[in-house]
């Protein structure tokens, strides 16, 4: 298994449960740094045609940064909040982990080991076709 990505804060105690769960469970990942390796406008879209709820379930709503804007996020386009965030990725939830096919956004163990089981059901079958 391998091509997920995993967008952490070292600091971040939901970010060091996956990483650890990630570990122990050895998947291989691409670990990057949120604030020092901030996603790009273009790859917040392809990590936001991944959500359900869209901009909801990626933004950190409990965080200071959020509670402290002095901007209504509603009030912005699309495009404009997804400059907002690469301007300011404490508003992004963390860890945000992806495969390119499904987006983890904060820690939950139950859905990295759905995300684990289709990479792994992916990786099976392109070796036996």
């Amino acid at each position: 298994m391998s091509s997920i990505t995993f967008y952490t804060y070292p600091s971040c105690t939901s970010c060091r449960k996956a990483k650890m769960w990630l570990k122990q469970n050895k998947v291989s990942f691409e670990e990057r740094h949120l604030f020092k390796e901030t996603p790009s406008v273009e790859e917040l879209r392809e990590l936001l045609k991944l959500t359900k709820g869209g901009t909801e379930d990626i933004l950190a709503k409990r965080s200071q940064s959020f509670k402290s804007l002095d901007v209504d996020i509603y009030d912005l386009s699309t495009n404009e909040l997804l400059k907002l965030l690469t301007k300011n990725p404490k508003l992004l939830k963390r860890p945000l982990v992806t495969d390119g096919k499904q987006l983890i956004a904060g820690y939950s163990p139950g859905d990295m080991k759905k995300l684990c089981l289709t990479k792994e059901k992916e990786h099976i079958s392109s070796h036996v076709s």
